[in-house]
């Protein structure tokens, strides 16, 4: 292999691919990211794979040879974002791969082809849906997925796939976080759903092509309404294809969660309040409850008692309902007000000791919002 590649979109490349290589490998091969020219081409394929997350994207390249190798892949990563900007030279010598960029140059010891696996297909493809829109929902929703791999259901995301309406949800079972969004099926009546790692969903969705969309695809053990967890999903965006196994589980009956009707409301501006729960914060931990006193026109943000640090602040907000006084855990009001796309949020109660249901404000009056987060507040005295 001999070619020359410019040094951005190769970084680019890598760095995405790389998000695929597992961090503790079952064999050594597996930390490797396969880099092949087939006999022909103008273009470098990068590919990943740990028997449960492939990743592959290309990069137009001036190829003198053609070839494959396989190199420590996060290695690379990392030598390919510090190298200087304009092209990178590759070429190899037996087992040795040589790279420079500028005045710097590496060799990096191959891995042996042989022993790296076969990356799987992509599935059948069910869909396509908005990148920009996708890739925020799965931020949107993504921190409130476990990170306790004890119970894998709660790791997930869940994708449920309804007509044209998509719905992204994840919860750790002290908060719930729903976004819906339009999609394109290719059956207009399909009804299917997939759980998967919530982790590596928001990898594959980083770096996506603004304006473009996203092809989704399930196996057909997936979307044939076998048991959950029988399939693979996977999502083609420009030249970037990933795919990944579904977590074998059922997912919570999240939506009977949710209230039906609510006590109070409060509408605020998020970014001041955003503002005020950290500066509050610090004098607490994530465990530490930050309590809110809702009054007419305003809410006081406090946290601390007795011989502890204490903060106070207050904003202004439009409330509507009879005084109230809860409490929650920090990092929660940080996540669920970091998922707000709109300049104000919705704050809606029933009692302190039920969840609350933070929302987008609609456009018009009456439309139904495309983001919820419910959390459970916490019991103070």
């Amino acid at each position: 292999m001999k070619l020359r590649v410019d040094r951005d979109a190769f970084a680019e490349a890598v760095a995405w691919t790389a998000r695929a290589l597992p961090n503790r490998p079952a064999v050594p091969v597996l930390a490797g990211m396969r880099l092949e020219v087939p006999d022909g081409g103008s273009a470098l394929h990068l590919s990943g794979f740990d028997y449960e997350v492939s990743a592959r994207s290309s990069v137009e390249v001036l190829a003198e040879e053609t070839g494959a190798v396989i190199v420590p892949g996060r290695l690379l990563a990392e030598i390919v974002r510090n190298l200087p900007g304009g092209s990178v030279h590759i070429d190899t010598d037996g087992t040795r791969v040589r790279i420079s960029g500028g005045a710097a140059r590496f060799t990096l010891i191959t891995m042996p082809l042989e022993d790296y696996p076969t990356l799987p297909g992509m599935p059948e493809r069910i869909g396509s849906v908005p990148a920009d829109t996708f890739a925020e929902a799965v931020r949107q929703v993504a921190p409130a997925a476990s990170r306790d791999d004890t119970l894998p259901m709660l790791t997930g995301a869940y994708l449920d796939f309804t007509a044209d309406t998509l719905s992204v949800v994840a919860t750790d079972r002290y908060r719930i976080a729903v976004r819906e969004l339009w999609w394109k099926p290719r059956n207009p009546g399909i009804d299917t759903s997939a759980l998967v790692p919530a982790r590596t969903l928001h990898d594959m969705v980083r770096g996506v092509i603004g304006g473009s969309n996203v092809e989704v695809a399930l196996s057909s053990g997936a979307a044939g309404g076998l048991a959950p967890g029988e399939g693979t999903i996977g999502f083609e965006n420009g030249d970037r294809r990933s795919t990944t196994r579904l977590i074998d589980s059922d997912f919570v009956k999240y939506a009977a969660w949710f209230p039906a009707e609510f006590a109070s409301r409060a509408e605020v501006a998020v970014a001041p309040l955003m503002e005020a729960v950290k500066r509050v914060a610090l004098v607490a931990d994530k465990h530490t409850p930050l309590r809110l006193v809702f009054t007419e026109g305003e809410v006081t943000l406090e946290a601390g008692s007795g011989e502890d640090a204490q903060a106070v602040e207050a904003i202004a907000v439009d409330y509507q309902g009879d005084p109230l006084r809860v409490a929650f855990r920090p990092d929660y009001l940080v996540d669920g007000l970091s998922a707000i796309a709109t300049d104000s949020a919705h704050l809606n109660f029933t009692e302190p000791t039920k969840p609350a249901v933070f929302t987008d404000v609609p456009a018009k009056e009456g439309e139904t919002p495309s983001f919820r987060y419910l959390v459970q507040p916490l019991r103070v005295s």
